[in-house]
């Protein structure tokens, strides 16, 4: 089968799938410009970041391929055409009644209450067509409801139904097989078969052989628009197809040649599909490994329509810190849009470009997102001062931005949990949050929450979604009295050397060291004394100084980082909370 070689080295994958898609075109069509390359994606849910990795990969690699001034088309076929399969959970605005259009095409099911969109596929194509811009992904969508509505495909359904029993000899080659057991890898469940298949119309029929023989169309009832259908009797001359229907027990005989209401099936679809577009690379979920998956069938069909199947590699699941595996038919499953929400498009991008396909990575919902901005940040730097891999530099490259420029970004990229910080302390007062970040840096202070935009507004979406809210910060309104009159004099002591260089501190930097040299001069060291200057007690002591400032603060014995809780409270709040 023509998969991409998936190298474990550490080079920048991207740029090595580009040389191989720039060759595989050449090989296939000398001469001719335009580079042709493809993702499928089914509106039957919520399209979540499992599917985005099915857009992401071939935009990536098309992307690439544009750089080198090429010309190129990512194809986004929406498989709007496939059947409603089934009610999912915890839709808003779906009940138990949506049950009655299982079989319908998603375009001819209604879209959830009080959507401005005319259908279910509609519905959630929006959601997902407008992370996509925010993203730059540049693509040609396709509708298939469209395609076959208005008989673009007529002659390659018609070339199918003449072939049947070539496509069906191929089919029958898997019917019976098995895939082999792997002792080292977890059974598939269906929420990952779903995930990894990109479309939902990978769980149809391979329209198998009835009492009449095989056929691989599937017509839509003319009177209650299901596919329960059955082909009963085709012509291959004439193309009279004549079709009865288990639901409604309608029936009917039709001129193929004329007809538009109906598909291929999927395994026989998707090859129609890769001649029809001379699609050169499309990836696929790692279930296409095993024998009578989609692509490998595909590969086999493709030739029957004059095409070859596409290279590409096979990707990994995609997860979220603390949720299981995700899955379009179940409820809450995180999408693009939601991810857009807490996090910048430059992270969510590098989050798919850094990583191989075969590699599967966990998006962060929950406080990883604060770690993985910091490791961004970082690289972020490196790249700036020319220090970074240069894998990573070209993950970077990716991320910021695509052949046409860079994506719109923070003037001023704060870190981001210094920014989850302050949203959290000033609950939605801005002037509050404005006078925080001005002190950050005194040297250079920001002037308007504009300079900290879209990072501060993703990052205070973060702390108002996902943190939960008995881990919110509440700072202390009178001081703990109580407290303050049972510490001993060596905890005395160390608010008093707090509280002495406060002033000539007050900055983030001023603050950090300010708050770990603390119990460093307690314990005679000097304030800057490294590590590995310090006996390990000092680790602990600063420990007990922090938690002692927390309860002091907040009433916990945790909170956000000291330097940014204490710019927040403010200096002489400080003061009055640490009894001076």
């Amino acid at each position: 089968m023509p998969i991409v070689a998936q190298s474990t080295e550490t080079t920048d994958w991207v740029s090595r799938f580009a040389d191989e898609v720039i060759a595989e075109s050449e090989r296939r069509a000398p001469g001719k410009p335009g580079v042709v390359v493809a993702s499928g994606l089914s509106p039957s849910g919520p399209i979540h970041l499992g599917n985005l990795r099915e857009v992401m990969t071939p935009h990536l690699v098309a992307d690439e391929v544009r750089r080198r001034g090429h010309e190129v088309r990512h194809l986004i076929s929406w498989d709007d055409y496939d059947r409603y399969r089934k009610v999912p959970a915890g839709v808003p605005g779906v009940d138990e009644s949506w049950a009655e259009h299982i079989g319908k095409p998603l375009t001819s099911v209604p879209a959830p209450k009080g959507s401005p969109h005319p259908n279910w596929a509609e519905h959630f194509k929006a959601a997902m067509v407008d992370s996509l811009a925010e993203m730059g992904v540049e693509f040609d969508g396709i509708s298939q409801t469209a395609q076959y509505t208005s008989g673009v495909y007529r002659e390659q359904i018609l070339h199918a139904m003449k072939h049947r029993r070539d496509i069906d000899a191929i089919l029958d080659q898997y019917r019976t097989k098995k895939a082999p057991a792997k002792k080292s890898q977890k059974p598939l469940d269906e929420a990952e078969l779903e995930a990894a298949e990109g479309s939902g119309a990978a769980a149809e029929d391979d329209g198998s052989s009835g009492s009449a023989g095989y056929f691989p169309y599937k017509p839509y009832c003319g009177n209650c628009e299901k596919d329960l259908t059955t082909v009963t009797a085709y012509d291959d001359d004439s193309t009279e197809l004549t079709y009865a229907c288990t639901a409604c027990g309608f029936s009917e005989t039709v001129r193929l040649s004329e007809f538009n209401r109906g598909k291929l099936v999927w395994k026989v679809d998707w090859p129609m599909r890769w001649a029809y577009e001379g699609v050169v690379f499309e990836p696929s979920g790692v279930d296409h490994s095993s024998p009578g998956s989609s692509f490998q069938v595909g590969g086999q069909i493709v030739g029957i329509f004059g095409g070859e199947q596409p290279i590409g590699p096979m990707y990994a699941f995609v997860g979220i810190s603390g949720m299981a595996k995700m899955s379009s038919s179940k409820g809450g499953v995180p999408t693009p849009a939601d991810a857009l929400k807490i996090m910048e498009p430059q992270l969510l991008r590098w989050l798919y470009a850094r990583r191989r396909p075969n590699q599967s990575f966990k998006i962060a919902f929950d406080q990883e997102i604060q770690r993985l901005y910091d490791e961004w940040d970082r690289l972020d730097a490196k790249v700036a001062d020319g220090s970074a891999l240069p894998a990573d530099a070209a993950a970077h490259a990716r991320a910021v931005g695509i052949a046409a420029g860079e994506l719109p970004r923070t003037p001023r990229p704060l870190p981001y949990r210094t920014l989850a910080s302050v949203a959290d302390i000033t609950a939605g007062h801005e002037d509050q949050a404005l006078r925080i970040l001005g002190e950050l840096d005194p040297a250079n202070p920001i002037a308007s929450l504009d300079e900290a935009r879209p990072r501060y507004d993703k990052a205070e979406a973060w702390i108002n979604t996902h943190v939960p809210a008995d881990q919110r910060t509440i700072v202390r309104q009178e001081p703990d009295a109580e407290l303050l009159k049972s510490l001993d004099e060596p905890s005395r002591q160390s608010l008093r050397l707090l509280l002495d260089g406060l002033a000539d501190h007050w900055s983030l930097d001023g603050l950090t060291h300010h708050v770990y040299g603390v119990p460093k001069v307690q314990a005679g060291f000097p304030a800057d004394a490294t590590p590995k200057e310090l006996p390990p007690e000092i680790k602990t002591a600063q420990r007990t100084f922090f938690a002692l400032l927390y309860h002091l603060l907040v009433g916990r014995d945790t909170g956000p980082r000291l330097p940014t809780l204490l710019l927040a409270v403010g200096q002489d709040r400080v003061r009055t909370l640490l009894g001076e």
